[in-house]
């Protein structure tokens, strides 16, 4: 939704529900306000995800791109998130509450990663007593939409697909009908695509070639 028009979020969304959209893909950052923050830009809150939820019952997918994410679940889980991404680099201290305060209040745990931070860093995250329930690998750098896909953080999707058969991982940055076959192929299965969607003349058609791509590669695993 970041590439959406925030001045009519409500109904972006419901268009987007409409074209094939199985989940709305929330992006949170907190500025470049001092040195500390994790992305240079900001975007929505938990108000915003709060507004949206009185307009839609659809999966609220937050991913959060934040130095301090455990000040973030109690908001955005009374604002109605329901799923809750936080970045590895910055939780590699508080990974086992964090997940566990997730869980408690009612939303399902994701863990990311950048594309320079090694895979095996997510590994521990994904075989916990308390588990992370989705992976998601940065396709870009985080913290602006419209950028170039990057081919090598594949091999990070099918090291996770090797590893983990059933794990959810969601792939996100320069996704669209040109680069959908590299991450399905590789083991994506929810794929987040922002310019290439709401950018399109037919935004439908690239949700279901998307979709497609997705559902070839999975049947022929």
């Amino acid at each position: 939704m970041l590439s959406s028009d925030f001045a009519n979020l409500a109904s972006e969304a419901e268009r987007m529900l409409r074209f094939g959209a199985d989940w709305l893909h929330m992006d949170i950052m907190d500025g470049a306000f001092c040195i500390r923050h994790f992305v240079p830009n900001l975007t929505i809150g938990a108000p915003v995800i709060e507004s949206l939820r009185k307009h839609t019952k659809a999966y609220l997918d937050c991913h959060l791109m934040v130095t301090n994410p455990l000040d973030y679940v109690e908001p955005l889980a009374k604002a109605g998130a329901s799923g809750f991404t936080f970045h590895v680099e910055v939780a590699k201290d508080c990974w086992q509450d964090l997940v566990h305060q997730i869980k408690a209040k009612g939303m399902q745990p994701g863990v990311a990663l950048k594309p320079g931070t090694p895979v095996e860093e997510v590994y521990p995250l994904v075989e916990g007593e308390n588990p992370v329930e989705m992976v998601l690998v940065m396709t870009v750098e985080p913290g602006f939409g419209g950028q170039k896909f990057m081919p090598e953080t594949m091999d990070k999707v099918r090291a996770l697909r090797k590893k983990y058969p059933s794990l959810d991982i969601e792939v996100d940055g320069g996704l669209g009908p040109s680069t959908i076959d590299m991450a399905a192929s590789a083991g994506a299965n929810c794929i987040v695509a922002g310019s290439s969607v709401f950018g399109a003349k037919e935004p439908a058609n690239v949700i279901s070639i998307l979709r497609k791509s997705v559902q070839d590669a999975q049947h022929y695993r």
